[in-house]
């Protein structure tokens, strides 16, 4: 039987065997209009709790109008408890103390913040897993096709198709070969028109490079 992706467009994508769409399973740029946050289209988060704020959730440190930014490619997948920690949670650390004192006192709020130095935004590339609970540090950039396991801490710059683990985390493996991953970063299958990811979807599902260049070749 054909495969059809779901409806770029839907909040709820998921849907039940009762019939009913999963109201905990989002594609999160249908539910995210903050202006510091950029999400490609099929990236979906899961969260039982339902939460009034994904923005908030997902990066309770990101402000509308603070210098860095959060960028999440097309076709991730976002489990709960994940946080992006963005450089604006930072403390100032030229004085004796790092404690806030700007914070508690309101004529020098604003200025408190825009005196932080500026961080570096955060990038997740397209089709990466990122497990329960994990947590990604201020500047912290995943490439393409990366696995990040439950609870990891993420800082700095994640290889494409890593498979990544531990605090501060680390790479356990690689999903493919120097070659196949090469090859995939040419491909680069979610940029396809949505019939052509549909075509290719057993090469997807298979792991077969060699036929997902076949599919390729078709688009020619």
């Amino acid at each position: 039987m054909p495969f059809t992706l779901p409806n770029p467009n839907l909040r709820n994508p998921l849907l039940l065997p009762d019939g009913k769409h999963d109201p905990a399973t989002v594609f999160l740029n249908k539910v995210i209009k903050h202006p510091n946050i950029e999400i490609g289209d099929w990236t979906y988060y899961n969260d039982r709790r339902l939460p009034d704020s994904y923005a908030e959730t997902l990066a309770p440190y990101l402000f509308p109008g603070a210098p860095e930014r959060l960028k999440i490619g097309r076709f991730c997948q976002i489990a709960e408890g994940v946080e992006f920690i963005t450089a604006t949670a930072n403390h100032p650390m030229v004085g004796v103390s790092t404690y806030p004192f700007a914070v508690f006192d309101p004529p020098r709020f604003g200025g408190y913040r825009s005196s932080l130095p500026r961080g570096r935004d955060t990038i997740v590339g397209n089709d990466c897993w990122i497990g329960r609970r994990a947590t990604l540090l201020p500047g912290a950039e995943l490439g393409n096709g990366v696995v990040v396991a439950a609870n990891a801490v993420v800082r700095g710059t994640i290889p494409d198709y890593a498979v990544i683990g531990g605090n501060p985390a680390a790479v356990i493996r690689m999903r493919f070969s120097e070659k196949d991953i090469e090859t995939l970063l040419k491909l680069r299958w979610w940029d396809w028109p949505p019939t052509a990811i549909e075509s290719a979807m057993p090469a997807l599902e298979a792991g077969d490079v060699a036929a997902l260049v076949a599919n390729a070749l078709q688009l020619e």
